[in-house]
């Protein structure tokens, strides 16, 4: 999982299929930001804090938000381009 949350970020470029360049034409996606913003957050004070039982559920729960936003993304890409008939 370390791996991969640092590999995921060199395959966004080739993953970025959106017709549009800025995220100023996607309100879902700005959303989606702010919420990935959170959970980096959320994730680097979990990082900080000592091995135990409720900060272990915390983190497995915001890893998987973590990871669930690069699938999330792209779709919600797709589906506003669809609507925007880009």
């Amino acid at each position: 999982a370390l791996i991969m949350s640092i590999a995921i970020l060199f395959f966004l470029p080739i993953l970025h299929t959106s017709k549009s360049q800025g995220l100023q034409f996607y309100p879902m996606n700005q959303i989606l930001f702010w919420y990935m913003f959170i959970i980096v957050i959320l994730l680097t004070w979990i990082g900080a804090r000592p091995v135990e039982d409720p900060y272990i559920l915390t983190g497995q729960i915001l890893t998987v938000l973590y990871f669930l936003y690069y699938i999330i993304n792209p779709i919600v890409s797709k589906i506003w381009d669809k609507t925007l008939n880009y």
